[in-house]
């Protein structure tokens, strides 16, 4: 999953989320955070 931050003062353009176990099928975007500024309801996944 590739999430951008769309924070104006974050320096974080985007980042990419990996994951190495089964997630949940409950578990969405709003459960993690920007590991830069720390917001959470900044946080948006890219469609590609």
């Amino acid at each position: 999953m590739e999430v951008v931050c769309t924070d104006d003062s974050c320096e974080l353009d985007m980042f990419e989320m990996h994951y190495t176990y089964d997630m949940p099928d409950d578990v969405e975007l709003a459960a993690f955070s920007c590991p830069y500024c720390g917001g959470t309801d900044c946080l948006d996944e890219i469609e590609l």
